[in-house]
């Protein structure tokens, strides 16, 4: 059976593709070989899948049903293996192959067309943050995992390089933000990385379970950050959505036991610097939304 990628993969790895990244080129022959490794049978490849991985729908040698995930090299693929381990299902997807060292990462088959987003606003905030919560436990005293502040300094140097007139005023109040974050000190955590509603999926031995993570160690208020903007086209549409995504920001900081001002300034970070790479890869309507959602906080 070819395992070829999605287009939706492709065009998104295209984006960001370097000289010399041939992940994608040999993604067809490293899923083949990683279905025979594990004794696995392909069901299909699921598509129209996600915009950084190859999902395969599979079933173990007991015929137990599981999904094979093929990550490239620059999304940390062992990153993500180590947290899953870590958490060990515990608000988060199971590991099924944790010893495995060929970069995929085999896991327990969740319902991948139902996710939190699919619930009515109030109610996906809710158990998306009730998920994330879970996931907020002390990180490993080994780990190796990338610091809040060592990734978001990457970020922010990429924000300085790309920032023009139109948005400058915009970068030095995210950056000028995150120093002011980075002074203090805050409980350290093991994060999720990159949540938001549509990476907690349906599962059978719990409601919900989180998917996905590009973990990252650091203050719960980084993580929460990115939740705040879930749904931003419908904040943005709305006459009022300046108005509910401070109600927002107060709701989820309250609920989750967060200071409200440094979720608001990690919240005007992370949308900054997502605009700024949109706009950097030619996403333009996505960097527009991203941007007016940052210039209410």
């Amino acid at each position: 059976m070819a395992l070829e990628p999605p287009q939706r993969l492709v065009t998104a790895l295209g984006e960001t593709a370097q000289d010399g990244d041939d992940w994608l080129a040999k993604l067809p022959e490293a899923a083949e070989q990683a279905v025979s490794l594990r004794e696995l049978t392909v069901e299909r490849v699921h598509v129209p899948g996600g915009r950084s991985s190859l999902v395969i729908l599979v079933r173990l040698a007991d015929d137990t049903p599981a999904v094979l995930k093929l990550v490239p090299p620059r999304s940390r693929p062992e990153s993500e293996r180590a947290a899953l381990a870590h958490w060990n299902g515990f608000g988060a997807v199971r590991l099924l192959d944790p010893s495995a060292a060929d970069g995929a990462l085999l896991l327990e088959r969740l319902h991948r067309d139902v996710s939190v987003r699919s619930l009515p606003e109030a109610k996906a905030l809710l158990e998306a943050a009730g998920t994330l919560r879970r996931l907020w436990v002390e990180p490993p005293t080994d780990h190796r995992f990338e610091t809040v502040t060592e990734r978001t300094g990457r970020q922010a140097d990429a924000m300085r390089a790309a920032a023009d007139g139109e948005v400058a005023p915009l970068v030095d109040a995210a950056l000028s933000a995150r120093e002011e974050l980075l002074a203090g000190d805050v409980e350290v955590r093991l994060l999720h990385g990159t949540f938001r509603q549509s990476k907690v999926l349906q599962g059978d031995r719990v409601p919900w379970l989180a998917v996905g993570p590009d973990p990252v160690v650091g203050e719960p208020a980084f993580d929460l950050a990115r939740l705040v903007r879930d749904r931003v086209e419908d904040l943005i549409a709305s006459p009022s959505g300046a108005s509910i995504t401070r109600r927002r920001v107060k709701k989820l900081a309250e609920s989750l036991d967060v200071d409200q001002e440094r979720l608001r300034g990690w919240t005007l970070f992370r949308a900054v610097e997502s605009g700024v790479r949109a706009r950097r890869v030619g996403r333009e309507q996505d960097a527009e939304l991203l941007l007016e959602f940052a210039g209410w906080l």
